[in-house]
């Protein structure tokens, strides 16, 4: 810690630690409510773990539903977290996010270029009272990458597992008619338009500039940040806060000039990706198992959570879980590359593959969201559940892919030579080589066929959610997440436990301030996104909850910061 002993090298209103969308979100209400912002980002891009996600934000209530026919009610979210979240619903966190979130998102469609438009169907993913179909969560609207000129490089790209032919972003609309280009008409223009937008932008730029998806939503901020005229430092990150008395006034960072001193006059505010990389915060806070995968940048090494906690301030560990989780699979590529590929949704739910542990039994419902994936594997008899592995005949890489290896690919010698994929001509086989019980594996083969035959998953009820159906085949009965796995060869793909977001961080109240360890707030400092603790307690209640989070306590600390009341705005 820091005390305020010195000469400021820099003076400001509000410093942004952090250019994430929980970052970018505080800097930008900051400056359109009459603020001096500095917004510092550690990295030379900005979006972190944002720029590379769906860019889905679920907030309840939103005039978008209601615009696209899916009306939601915040009266509906409140039944559904409370079956959730039990007497933990009562936070008054819960409440400041359910009252502002359909504010919020108002507030940037009138003043900035932040747009959302409802999808007809993107289901929570609880099946419980007060669950929604439709309406719920949102997605960014796509954003033109060239209307930020040479700025569009300060774009974190996509994964690149995630993007074809040399940075072209593909979304989860585009990949029927790039599978089968010349099934229609609308398939073959639809292809057309993308391959010509992408070939005109590889002229100019690194990569495709039809944003869509979390990098629409980062550019979208980005944009707005900059037309608001914020200051924005790269690559300084933070090394420590300081402090006068009991206020924290400013913060020491490191800058490509060196040691940088920022006085902030209302407010510092915490948004540097949350634990993230940060080997301490992992050893102290998550499962042996789930320590070695991360999707964060690398850049994200709980910065913001460690000079917090070195002036006093609390950290939230009493949740259900300390992170969010994917599961994801892994493989070297030729040059070097390790392709760390989060199984989201384009393989689990689909009918004909089934996921083991290493005693050859399933062990959860495979069509269930991502996060209540990994988290049966952890309870799961863990170690013994450390990989996972999921496992498919042929046909089924056929009609569907499984992580890296996309539909339809008919050489698979790359995969298996790397591997990544484990081929064998029969289950007994298979079953030797990733080393589970062959007897088992061939029972429990048998026990899914079954239940394909039957349309009823009598052991983990798959096929009976709307999430679960959301994600199958529609062209499959009776139940579009089951069918038989079929004759050999048979495949498997290892997956681990990767965390997708941090759940534990900083103790704040309604207003994101921080709070000290005896419960006092820490006057000039506060915390949005994942550096603050999630107040759904590491549950998982439906798509882009997080960046929901990360965008209303953004906007809240920046109203609170500049003096306004985030309960009562104009």
């Amino acid at each position: 810690m820091a005390q305020a002993d010195r000469s400021w090298d820099v003076e400001t209103d509000l410093l942004v630690v952090g250019a994430g969308a929980a970052g970018m979100t505080a800097a930008l209400v900051g400056a359109l409510e009459g603020l001096n912002v500095i917004l510092c980002e550690k990295s030379d891009m900005v979006g972190g773990t944002t720029a590379t996600s769906a860019g889905t934000v679920w907030i309840p209530g939103n005039l978008q539903g209601q615009r696209a026919g899916t009306p939601d009610t915040v009266e509906a979210a409140r039944t559904y977290l409370a079956a959730m979240l039990g007497e933990q619903a009562t936070d008054q966190r819960v409440d400041m996010f359910l009252k502002m979130g359909p504010v919020v998102l108002d507030y940037l469609e009138q003043k900035t270029s932040v747009r959302f438009a409802a999808p007809p169907v993107h289901p929570d993913y609880k099946h419980l009272p007060g669950a929604a179909i439709g309406g719920r969560a949102l997605g960014a609207v796509p954003f033109d990458g060239r209307k930020l000129g040479d700025d569009f490089a300060r774009i974190r790209p996509p994964r690149r597992e995630f993007m074809v032919l040399g940075g072209m972003m593909v979304g989860k609309a585009d990949i029927p008619a790039l599978l089968a280009p010349f099934r229609s008409w609308a398939n073959f223009r639809h292809v057309a338009g993308l391959l010509t937008r992408h070939a005109l932008d590889r002229i100019n730029h690194k990569r495709g500039t039809r944003l869509i998806m979390g990098n629409a939503l980062v550019a979208r901020l980005f944009d707005s940040v900059r037309r608001a005229g914020v200051t924005v430092r790269f690559e300084t990150g933070l090394r420590e806060l300081i402090c006068d008395g009991d206020e924290i006034v400013g913060a020491v960072l490191s800058s490509p000039a060196g040691e940088l001193r920022i006085r902030a006059r209302r407010g510092v505010v915490l948004a540097s990706g949350g634990i993230g990389w940060s080997r301490e915060l992992r050893e102290r806070l998550f499962p042996e198992p789930a320590r070695r995968f991360s999707l964060a940048p690398t850049s994200n090494t709980g910065d913001g959570i460690l000079a917090a906690e070195r002036i006093n301030a609390a950290i939230t560990r009493d949740l259900d879980s300390p992170a969010l989780w994917m599961p994801s699979s892994v493989m070297a590529q030729a040059d070097g590359h390790v392709s760390v590929f989060p199984h989201i949704m384009l393989d689990r739910a689909k009918p004909g593959l089934l996921a083991v542990n290493r005693s050859g039994r399933r062990f959860v419902n495979e069509a269930d969201s991502y996060h209540d994936f990994v988290a049966a594997m952890l309870r799961s008899n863990a170690p013994s559940s450390i990989p996972a592995f999921l496992i498919c005949d042929r046909t089924f890489i056929r009609d569907f892919g499984i992580g890296l290896v996309h539909p339809g690919t008919r050489n698979l010698n790359e995969f298996v030579q790397a591997n990544y994929l484990v081929e064998a001509e029969t289950i007994a086989q298979l079953a030797q080589k990733i080393g589970v019980d062959a007897g088992q594996l061939a029972a429990t083969v048998e026990r899914y066929n079954r239940y394909a035959d039957s349309g009823v998953d009598e052991d983990f009820g798959r096929g009976s959610s709307p999430l679960n159906r959301f994600n199958g085949d529609p062209l499959t009965g009776p139940n579009p997440c089951l069918r038989r796995i079929g004759p050999g060869p048979y495949y498997s793909v290892a997956v681990w436990p990767s965390d997708l977001a941090s759940s534990a961080g900083l103790r704040t109240d309604s207003s994101a301030r921080v709070l000290s360890r005896d419960g006092k707030i820490l006057s000039g400092l506060y915390a949005v996104g994942t550096d603050a603790s999630s107040i759904f307690r590491g549950t998982y209640p439906g798509p882009g909850t997080m960046i929901g989070l990360a965008i209303v306590f953004g906007w809240c600390a920046a109203m609170d910061a500049a003096g306004g009341s985030c309960a009562t705005p104009e």
